[in-house]
């Protein structure tokens, strides 16, 4: 399997964020769509087989849930898809390499928010509520049982999970960068999203899913949503735009540096050859 050394990595992280952060809005809405879709049929199939498992095997009944639930992130980055908390680290670095601009980090993390929650959405209650996939037990249960966690820890708390979650994520998109083939890629997102989800930290866009299929089942309200999404969201951005984003363009500052002038030289160009009205 090929691979990037870790500063080939960086100068990627930031040519993958210029790219996010350009897309026209229809693509940002398709493809959010379906990251969001994605994420959350990785979380239904975690409950689907953890549900009949008996209590008795303890974390070994987590980690069985936590092996399953990165076929979300697989099919997203394999197959093509925009996800907010993949974003938080990738547009991040790019603004940082001065590729893109704060308005630019905003708008995209602003429609992918919206999309990826459409996504969640749509499968939450359509496959979820509507035939029944989460609403009848013993999958009701653990549904039930997985919001009341998210949803009952308090702000701080969530905070500082999402911290730890994103960091994780980050780091399985920036490692994806990072392998020159599908398999090479699936280990690379493998692993780290294995372990956010054994560990129990809190992902903005998992927890689109999970909070309203509870909701809908009858479960919790919108309000406690509300509460649960705020933390969790400057956790994640503090997790993958900090903790992988900007302490990686530290490391790698002098790596970057090089393209970062090479492009504005080349705008510089451009603009010289512009004929004048």
């Amino acid at each position: 399997m090929g691979f990037h050394q870790p500063q080939r990595i960086a100068e990627l992280a930031v040519e993958a964020g210029n790219r996010k952060a350009n897309l026209p809005l229809i693509n940002m809405l398709v493809l959010g769509f379906l990251g969001g879709a994605f994420i959350a049929i990785g979380y239904l199939l975690d409950i689907r087989v953890v549900a009949g498992l008996p209590d008795e095997w303890g974390t070994l009944k987590n980690f069985i849930g936590a092996a399953v639930f990165p076929v979300g992130l697989i099919l997203l980055i394999i197959a093509g898809g925009e996800l907010l908390t993949g974003n938080m680290m990738a547009v991040s670095i790019s603004c940082l390499a001065k590729k893109v601009r704060l308005q630019q980090l905003v708008n995209n993390w602003f429609w992918i928010t919206i999309s990826n929650f459409l996504g969640s959405i749509f499968i939450a209650f359509f496959f979820g509520h509507l035939i029944g996939l989460t609403g009848v037990e013993p999958y009701l249960s653990s549904t039930v049982s997985m919001a009341e966690a998210k949803v009952e820890s308090g702000f701080w708390a969530s905070l500082i999970s999402g911290i730890g979650c994103n960091w994780l994520v980050g780091l399985a998109v920036w490692l994806s960068y990072g392998a020159e083939d599908i398999a090479g890629k699936i280990l690379a997102i493998w692993f780290p999203i294995m372990a956010f989800v054994a560990i129990g930290f809190q992902h903005v866009v998992a927890n689109m899913f999970v909070i309203p299929a509870a909701i809908f089942a009858g479960y919790f309200s919108w309000t406690e949503y509300i509460g649960n999404f705020v933390p969790v969201f400057i956790g994640n951005a503090i997790g993958g735009g900090i903790f992988v984003g900007t302490l990686y363009w530290i490391a790698y500052i002098e790596t970057l540096k090089p393209a970062v002038a090479e492009g504005s030289n080349l705008l510089e160009i451009r603009s010289k050859q512009r004929p004048r009205r």
